[in-house]
């Protein structure tokens, strides 16, 4: 290949063209830019040549300090759309980094509020600490001084109990001694009577020897009681001092551990502050590198937006240009059909070739006169323009089918079976007038046959409505003694649609609507109304599936009456579990269960 050089290779500052005005400087900006074909050349010429910039046909800029790729054309809509992608994954990452940021300063505000308020407790626990420290020792100095005294109260008690003991002693001593002298006295024979002063006197002696005894015994115990006491109390005052001693270590010992705590949350705080410092940092940085990329997603953005209008306006473009071909060739293709069914619709039903139509019916072709219209007059002359050939229109021609169409729809289709069909039909319309009649007369008997089931219906519903309804009295002031029940009509002038309401007063209440009522009382009130309507229309028999289930013996008592009154024109199947019923009754049939669970039927007659 050749080598390409300095020499060789055109200079950027030779190929600019444009005002005199701004050439001179833009010369001057590319004074060391060449031209060159490829990058291989562009390294070539940079590695001899330091001090030149290259630059290739494809946008390529190369020097010995930087590199910058290009591109001969435009960037693509997918290369902005790559670019607008990764600017949107840059701006998530900032976004999420940020929130991360974000959720660090405010742990980290937590923290710092958490150690402030933990450093400010540790502050508050020393100075207690330090007052309850000043307190045991201001208790501790009076405990130590009441000790002192206490101890030498101890002394001065020890003292005179010595003291009281040296004088039990020597009264003890005198006693012994003059009992002594008394049993000396008594045991030498009297000579002669003793002086009774001496005797007097020596007894005085003793006696105040004896009391001497005893108070100094009273007061030694008392010094004992009293030394007792006091030794319990210096040691109380012992224990107590130890005790403050032991509490005022401890106290020392927290205060010592108060004094580390606050250390430690002085360093924690420290360090607190300066994450916070750091993580503001960080958080303005953050901030700053969002900007600047929200910055570039606007503009990656309003680019994406511009590329996307002029796609849509190219897309909208191709699109109509499609839709027109599209709509050509479809009109060209329904056009050859409607030519192709045009020439098979001639051959098959004129017999005419397509070639033969044309030369005959083609728009060279001219067109003979129309027809008169209805109520139009033909001129006479042949000659007339009215009368002579046209030549051929189309808009005309077109007008004069679509009149020819709608003559042709308004005559319809010839059918040759018209008068058979016409015979058919009036045979036929004789037959339906026929069955018509027929029908209309059935109708008429029918209506009076309904007629005179409804009078029938409404005869017997009536009757059978009052004889119940009398019934019905009777039977309920039996069953409610004091009561009053009747049975009344929701529509009373219309018997076929009428309802029936039943209306139950018992003794002793107001209320006559059943729901009201209690559940015995809404049972012998149905029961009532059933025996209304067997009194009212007899049967040879009545079926009771425990009516008496609710009811108490009273009411139960009056039904079985009632039950005995039935029983004389009608037979009666009750089903119970009431003893008394049973007792009325003239057979009774049970059904119970054996051990093997087989159910066994059994019957006695009582009667």
């Amino acid at each position: 290949p050749e080598t390409v050089t300095a020499t060789t290779a055109p200079a950027v500052a030779d190929l600019v063209r444009g005002p005199a005005a701004l050439v001179g400087a833009v010369r001057r900006l590319v004074a060391d830019m060449v031209v060159v074909a490829t990058l291989e050349d562009a390294e070539e010429l940079v590695a001899g040549h330091p001090g030149l910039t290259a630059v290739t046909g494809e946008g390529d800029v190369l020097s010995a300090h930087f590199a910058h790729g290009g591109s001969a054309g435009a960037p693509s809509l997918l290369e902005v759309q790559a670019s607008v992608d990764e600017a949107a994954a840059e701006l998530a990452e900032l976004a999420v980094r940020c929130e991360e940021l974000a959720e660090a300063q405010r742990l980290a505000a937590d923290r710092r509020t958490e150690q402030a308020a933990l450093v400010e407790e540790l502050g508050e626990r020393r100075r207690a600490a330090e007052r309850e420290k000043s307190g045991f020792a201001q208790q501790l100095g009076r405990l130590a001084g009441t000790a002192r005294s206490a101890a030498g109260e101890a002394e001065r008690m020890t003292a005179s109990a010595a003291r009281a003991q040296e004088a039990l002693e020597r009264a003890t001593e005198e006693a012994e001694e003059l009992a002594e002298r008394l049993l000396v006295a008594e045991e030498t024979p009297a000579e002669e009577e003793p002086d009774t002063s001496v005797r007097d006197r020596l007894a005085a002696d003793g006696a105040n020897a004896r009391q001497t005894e005893m108070e100094a015994r009273l007061q030694a115990r008392t010094h004992e009681e009293r030394v007792k006491a006091l030794a319990g109390r210096a040691d109380s005052l012992d224990r107590a001092a130890r005790a403050e001693r032991e509490a005022r270590a401890r106290a020392e010992q927290r205060r010592a551990r108060l004094r580390y705590e606050a250390e430690v949350a002085s360093a924690v705080a420290s360090g607190a502050r300066q994450l916070l410092a750091h993580v503001e940092v960080s958080l303005v940085r953050a901030d700053e590198e969002r900007s600047s990329a929200e910055a570039a997603k606007g503009e990656r953005e309003r680019e994406l937006a511009v590329e996307r209008d002029r796609g849509r306006e190219l897309k909208g473009e191709l699109d109509k240009l499609t839709d027109s071909v599209h709509r050509g060739e479809v009109l060209g293709a329904e056009k050859r059909l409607r030519i192709e069914q045009l020439e098979t619709k001639a051959l098959e039903e004129l017999g005419v070739e397509p070639a033969g139509l044309v030369s005959e019916y083609g728009p060279d072709q001219l067109v003979p006169p129309s027809p008169a219209a209805e109520g139009e007059e033909l001129p006479e002359d042949p000659e007339h323009p009215r009368n002579q050939p046209k030549p051929y229109r189309r808009p005309e021609q077109e007008k004069r089918l679509r009149s020819a169409e709608r003559a042709y729809q308004q005559l319809g289709k010839v059918n040759p079976l018209a008068l058979e069909e016409f015979s058919a039909l009036e045979e036929r319309h004789k037959f339906l007038s026929e069955q018509l009649e027929d029908l209309k007369k059935t109708r008429a008997d029918l209506l009076q046959v309904i007629k005179e089931v409804d009078e029938r219906v409404e005869q017997v519903f009536t009757e059978a409505y009052h004889d119940t309804a009398r019934q019905f009295e009777g039977v309920f002031s039996r069953l409610f003694p004091g009561g009053e029940g009747r049975l009344i009509l929701t529509d009373p002038d219309n018997m076929l649609t009428t309802g029936v309401d039943v209306e139950a007063r018992p003794p002793g209440k107001k209320v006559k609507r059943l729901s009201l009522l209690s559940g015995g009382e809404r049972s012998l009130t149905a029961v009532a109304l059933l025996v209304s309507i067997f009194k009212a229309r007899p049967s040879p028999f009545y079926v009771m599936d425990e009516v008496e289930a609710a009811l108490d013996d009273t009411n139960l008592q009056r039904l079985i009456r009632i039950m005995e009154e039935l029983q004389e024109s009608s037979q009666l199947i009750v089903i119970t579990h009431q003893k008394r019923t049973m007792e009325v009754a003239d057979a009774l049939y049970g059904v119970s269960m054996q051990g093997d669970g087989v159910s066994k039927v059994i019957s006695q007659r009582l009667r």
